[in-house]
């Protein structure tokens, strides 16, 4: 808003108007006017634009944001830690805002730098997607480097992708648990990962992928011995000398098992552990004792009685896998394949 006072003979208001320069005439109202045709002088000096923003480095800021760590970054930008580290100064100067605080393991980014990163992930990606994308269909693309649980991946995500495979895609499977296969996606080692939990905060993006409905089962043999409804009329008491196999020591699928079905803590130790549930379904269908299943592993022993139920509740514990991923468009054109491919085959899982 302007200030009346002091233009007050400009906007015609009440004032005395200013005396005219000495030595020069009484300047006439009409004489200030431009001549017609001719556009009007500046009131002042211009300001200078500001100079645009280097696409580098917001490119190198997208990549710091999401991985949340200049460590992490600089590899997938095929760039040194020191080079990430100058390029984020650059352009905290250039805006005049600090965009990330440093902490024990990585950075944390500002509110500014968050808002900043919903404005120009899509214009980013969208111009990656033209100017660094890899070769299209038909040439030879980079290996897709998908990870997940041993199991989950051997049973349901490599039966759908062999089709794929046959038709050029390169695969690099790893395996392990979830939270050290996100670190590793955040890293950037993996392209795509299976997680058991959903990943929070705005590094990762997830959807999720399938539901794994868990199963009390043991071999024929065990379900004998143990006596038909049993556990349905006992709980847990049923159970009670019959060997647990598990997956790890601390029983973890076990145990989420008791407390949803019978709202009790698993005590007790396990009598044999394998970090594979293949493995486990392997002990238990030998007659090994009694164990929890997801449903897509052992529907075929159950179909075929190679493995009996010793329990169907009608609300029985589920977990949801999550697909997730870096956001933003990925350079080679088959890992979109992949993770679309899993998606759309997942529903017959």
């Amino acid at each position: 808003m302007r200030n009346r006072e002091s233009n007050g003979s400009r906007n015609g208001a009440e004032g005395t108007p200013p005396e005219p320069a000495q030595g020069s005439p009484a300047a006439d109202p009409q004489d200030r006017q431009d001549p017609p045709g001719r556009p009007a002088a500046p009131s002042g000096p211009r300001q200078a634009p500001a100079a645009p923003v280097n696409l580098s480095l917001l490119r190198t800021f997208l990549a710091v944001h999401r991985t949340g760590s200049y460590t992490a970054a600089a590899p997938l930008l095929g760039l040194s830690q020191p080079t990430v580290t100058t390029q984020i100064r650059a352009l905290e100067r250039h805006l005049g805002r600090q965009l990330f605080e440093r902490q024990s393991r990585g950075v944390a980014s500002t509110p500014f730098a968050d808002e900043l990163a919903d404005r120009v992930a899509g214009p980013i990606d969208a111009l990656a997607a033209v100017a660094d994308r890899g070769p299209l269909d038909g040439d030879t693309a980079a290996p897709v480097h998908l990870a997940g649980p041993a199991d989950f991946l051997s049973s349901c995500a490599l039966r759908v992708l062999a089709p794929l495979v046959a038709r050029g895609v390169r695969l690099r499977v790893a395996t392990g648990l979830s939270d050290h296969l996100l670190e590793g996606l955040r890293a950037g080692r993996h392209d795509l990962v299976v997680s058991s939990r959903r990943p929070r905060g705005r590094t990762l993006a997830s959807v999720p992928l399938a539901d794994e409905e868990f199963v009390l089962v043991a071999s024929p043999e065990w379900a004998e011995r143990i006596g038909p409804d049993r556990v349905a009329a006992e709980g847990p008491a049923a159970l009670s000398g019959v060997p647990l196999v598990t997956y790890a020591e601390d029983l973890p699928i076990a145990r989420r098992y008791w407390r949803h079905v019978f709202g009790r803590r698993l005590t007790g130790q396990a009598a044999l552990t394998m970090p594979d549930l293949r493995g486990v379904l392997t002990a238990v269908t030998a007659g090994a004792g009694v164990t929890v299943l997801p449903d897509y592993l052992c529907r075929a022993e159950l179909a075929s009685g190679a493995l009996v139920p010793l329990l169907s509740p009608e609300d029985p514990p589920i977990n949801t896998a999550y697909l997730v991923q870096r956001p933003g468009t990925a350079d080679n054109p088959h890992v979109a394949l992949v993770r679309d491919h899993l998606l759309r085959e997942s529903r017959t899982w």
